[in-house]
């Protein structure tokens, strides 16, 4: 589908086309056999990815292709350059370009496919300001500034980013500003505005960001199923699913989303080992069936580590991510370091001897995964669980 690629899809340092989000889909079928619909369900999709890329990667598809789209009817509209250099997100990674991918050919197919689906002009215009405006946002900048009693708060620093970005959200300038500089915690009684550092400022307009690609991608894949379902709920059918996720990731630099991919990849394994080789070897020796015995590792004690209430991986970052008073990646990973030191699967720096760190930095841990040794790096984990 040339709407999900241009919408999920990146180059990656290893595939010019991966699919950055994972999906189960249910391919429904008629009495004859015939495929007549289907509904997707959304999984993972990589947001991060909007606002980092590593070196030599490159955001979701869609941002070049509108840039290099040829259309300055719309790109003047959007207030947009044409060039991914002139946008902070996009050239962080030195890639802005693919060989063998043209960009204005698939932008046209993205544009069809939206027909096709159903979508109305106004809309195609909405989606296209929304990525516009992440484009935008991503230029502007925040700088530190003196608060009232003392306090540090930031200020957006006027430019014509800042003003595009507003003016395809169609919002005003200072509602913008104060909402990426000020944090607003409601209670059952008020609301208090806290000021944002620079820093804390910058974290927020990425986020926004994130969550804004993010709602737009769910949104798409909601038109496409209503576009692809079988709309006789009580037609007879047959239905075969497919569940179609990122494989297994070892990076040069490995953060938190690689964590939760290769969980997911754990827990398939885990699913696997259960229902195929455990069940199915246990039904033939119950049934005296004589076969020749599969030995396997049962990587549930990797899926306890990671997922164990209380003394988990994903608990002890939950936990510190709520607590009160001075948290950070390293706070975290030091309450890891207390809580999984001695587990057979797990190495960090400080859990381990001199002999035993083979590549080991502060700031990292490994996981000893079925797959292989991953080596993580904590900065972003507590932002990203957030």
């Amino acid at each position: 589908n040339p709407l999900l690629e241009a919408f999920g899809n990146a180059k990656t340092n290893r595939n010019d086309n991966s699919s950055r989000f994972g999906k189960y889909m249910d391919i429904q079928f008629n009495q004859q056999g015939d495929p007549i619909g289907g509904i997707i369900t959304e999984y993972l999709l990589e947001k991060s990815r909007v606002v980092h890329q590593a070196a030599g990667e490159r955001s979701f598809h869609i941002f070049y292709q509108l840039l290099k789209s040829g259309d300055t009817a719309m790109l003047n509209k959007l207030k947009l350059s044409g060039q991914a250099s002139d946008y902070a997100y996009l050239r962080q990674s030195g890639c802005d370009s693919v060989p063998q991918v043209n960009d204005a050919a698939e932008y046209a197919d993205t544009l069809s496919a939206l027909k096709v689906i159903g979508f109305e002009e106004e809309e195609k215009t909405a989606i296209l300001q929304l990525v516009a405006a992440i484009l935008h946002l991503g230029n502007v900048d925040v700088e530190d500034a003196a608060g009232n009693h003392g306090v540090v708060g930031s200020t957006v620093i006027e430019s014509p980013a800042l003003s595009a970005a507003c003016h395809v959200l169609g919002i005003a300038q200072d509602r913008l500003c104060s909402t990426l500089t000020n944090r607003t915690v409601t209670t059952n009684r008020e609301k208090v505005v806290k000021p944002l550092k620079a820093s804390d400022a910058k974290v927020a307009r990425d986020g926004l960001c994130k969550a804004m690609y993010s709602r737009l991608f769910s949104w798409l894949i909601t038109r496409v199923n209503e576009s692809i379902e079988v709309p006789n709920k009580k037609m007879k059918r047959r239905t075969i699913g497919v569940l179609d996720i990122y494989g297994f990731e070892i990076f040069q630099e490995n953060s938190f989303e690689q964590f939760i991919i290769n969980y997911c990849n754990e827990k398939l394994q885990q699913l696997f080992i259960e229902l195929t080789l455990k069940s199915e070897q246990e039904e033939y020796r119950n049934e005296g069936i004589t076969w020749e015995n599969i030995e396997f590792f049962n990587n549930k004690v990797i899926c306890d580590m990671v997922e164990e209430k209380h003394k988990g991986i994903v608990a002890v970052l939950d936990e510190e991510c709520l607590r009160p008073g001075n948290k950070s990646d390293a706070t975290f990973l030091e309450r890891l370091d207390a809580q999984l030191k001695m587990h057979k699967h797990y190495k960090s720096w400080s859990s381990s001897n001199y002999k035993d760190r083979n590549g080991l930095q502060r700031g990292t841990f490994q996981i000893i995964h079925y797959a292989g040794t991953v080596t993580y790096t904590v900065d972003g984990f507590i932002d990203k669980n957030n």
